[in-house]
């Protein structure tokens, strides 16, 4: 005899599928960046911030690439307020993702469940399954948290790079510290987008799927890169 149907069975169905569809598609997302990154904003984006990288230096030998040195100190200045500004977003959005941290914990600890078992859920509303919910959108925000202080952390170190006085820090350096903290401010924007999906498993899991489902929509467009690399002159 089959066995009635019950409400709580839509968590164990549409919130794993929300998820496959966010980490199966940020998956696709990595092997598109890692085969054909001309394909992805991201690789579109960081072949453009290795250009910029390298026009802070003056090639010395025309035919060895690899041979850099930094232009003028006076001429530094921007190079470094670009940077700073990076860091200056890195850290407001680090800040952010602490705080809200901080807000949730401090209401899981002190508020009552009964906004969880409100007759306008449709779903599960076990304590073992809100405590989930809980855990899971505070692992979002502290994830997002350490990828943007790591961002900062990249940046910071590109900029001791590139105000080296002794002249002679290969470009490679500091162009690996800024993809790298650009990467990072990716996967912390991610995390973000994840979070609030998580957010919205508190009001069921039928939210839940719906914006894990647009959120892939509205990203298959806005990562998909349609220009063509410009090649740069050096």
């Amino acid at each position: 005899m089959a066995r009635p149907w019950n409400e709580q069975y839509l968590d164990l169905i549409l919130v794993p599928s929300g998820l496959i569809l966010m980490f199966g598609y940020h998956l696709i997302l990595v092997y598109r960046y890692l085969k054909c990154p001309e394909n992805t904003v991201i690789g579109y984006e960081n072949h453009n911030k290795r250009a910029w990288t390298r026009r802070m230096f003056q090639l010395l030998h025309p035919t060895r690439v690899l041979m850099y040195t930094w232009v003028d100190v006076k001429d530094r200045g921007p190079a470094v307020s670009v940077i700073s500004g990076n860091i200056s977003a890195a850290t407001a959005m680090s800040s952010i993702s602490l705080v809200l941290t901080s807000l949730l914990g401090a209401w899981a600890g002190s508020s009552d469940t009964r906004i969880f078992s409100s007759n306008y859920i449709y779903g599960s509303t076990a304590a073992s399954v809100i405590y989930i919910k809980y855990v899971s959108i505070l692992a979002c925000f502290l994830v997002a948290f350490a990828c943007f202080v790591q961002t900062a952390r990249r940046f910071v170190h590109a900029i001791f790079l590139i105000s080296m006085p002794d002249n002679d820090i290969p470009v490679g350096c500091v162009v690996k510290e800024i993809i790298s903290g650009s990467n990072f401010w990716n996967a912390g924007l991610r995390s973000l987008y994840l979070a609030v999906c998580m957010v919205l498993w508190i009001f069921g899991p039928i939210p839940m799927f719906v914006c894990s489902a647009a959120l892939v929509g509205m990203l298959v467009n806005v990562d998909r890169n349609t220009t063509k690399l410009h090649n740069y002159k050096w």
